[in-house]
């Protein structure tokens, strides 16, 4: 597993350490980014097998990220975040679902459960069942 790859998207500095420091505790290989843009580069430089990115950011946000991301590759594992906004959580995430993210959580979350998303994402590779807590 040591070789597996995460990428973290998100403009909230604490929510991308708290992230990093739980997976690569459990022994991921860890790159965060500040925004969708710089996300991006990075998936495109680093190849990771998972992205986990917040909806809600400045510059290009994560629904516009995860549309690129499955242009770029389909089979690329995403883990969709948000804390809501104008029209709250559950519907941002509905449309990050709808736009090819296999797990969405609403912010708060707890390190625990992102990880077992990763887990599940990157155990059962091929035909993983849309699943959203």
């Amino acid at each position: 597993m040591g070789n597996k790859k995460v990428l973290i998207i998100d403009d909230d500095a604490k929510i991308r350490r708290v992230l990093d420091l739980r997976l690569k505790k459990a022994g991921y290989q860890v790159f965060v980014a500040a925004n969708g843009e710089a996300g991006l580069n990075l998936f495109r430089a680093e190849q990771p097998d998972i992205i986990i990115t917040d909806i809600l950011m400045p510059g290009k946000e994560g629904l516009e990220t995860i549309m690129e991301l499955r242009r770029d590759s389909p089979e690329v594992k995403i883990i969709a975040m948000s804390g809501g906004g104008r029209v709250g959580a559950e519907e941002y995430l509905d449309l990050a679902k709808k736009f090819g993210a296999q797990y969405a959580f609403t912010k708060p979350f707890t390190g625990k459960e992102v990880l077992l998303a990763v887990r599940k994402l990157l155990d059962n590779s091929p035909g993983v069942k849309n699943t959203f807590g």
